[in-house]
């Protein structure tokens, strides 16, 4: 079963309604867990692409995984002088398809146990099992990250709301 804007529910990220009338970035900009990913995808300059048809999922890291990586690390990705390592960094997030709960695990079940999946950016992330109704991504270096959010229906994909930040190769 697919899930579409016009099936879905109003779901609450950050405390906030997230409308499946609304796109991407228009839902985002309320959700008070995702502050840093809105203001690195304004700085990155990519607030278009994810208002754009689409579809798009995003594997959305929430404030707190922001504030896991190394002392520095944001401050410096934020700097107009790596716009295009952050942006880099963003789009490996992105996946050019509307991927739900279901069809990820699909895609894991297919794959014996794991899938992986091509990002906008060109790079792979890696999508399995941890437990029964957990799903965790792996970015190219290894690192897991938990969907603590799953299906998070817009106008133009899903948001997938993860508690890492995916970092490519």
């Amino acid at each position: 079963m697919s899930i579409t804007a016009a099936s879905a529910q109003t779901v609450n990220v950050g405390g906030e309604a997230m409308f499946p009338t609304k796109n991407i970035i228009e839902n985002a900009i309320n959700s008070k867990d995702h502050t840093t990913l809105v203001a690195a995808v304004k700085a990155a300059g990519l607030v278009d692409v994810l208002q754009g048809k689409g579809p798009f999922t995003v594997f959305a890291p929430t404030d707190d995984a922001f504030e896991n990586l190394p002392a520095g690390t944001l401050e410096s990705l934020l700097k107009p002088e790596n716009k295009d390592k952050l942006a880099a960094i963003l789009t490996y997030h992105v996946v050019p398809a509307s991927e739900s709960f279901d069809s990820l695990m699909k895609k894991i079940r297919a794959g014996g146990g794991k899938a992986e999946i091509k990002t906008v950016a060109g790079g792979v992330i890696t999508v399995m099992m941890n437990g029964p109704r957990n799903i965790v991504v792996q970015d190219e270096n290894g690192s897991v990250a938990n969907i603590s959010v799953y299906d998070v229906v817009q106008s133009n994909g899903m948001i997938q709301s993860i508690d890492r930040v995916l970092l490519p190769k």
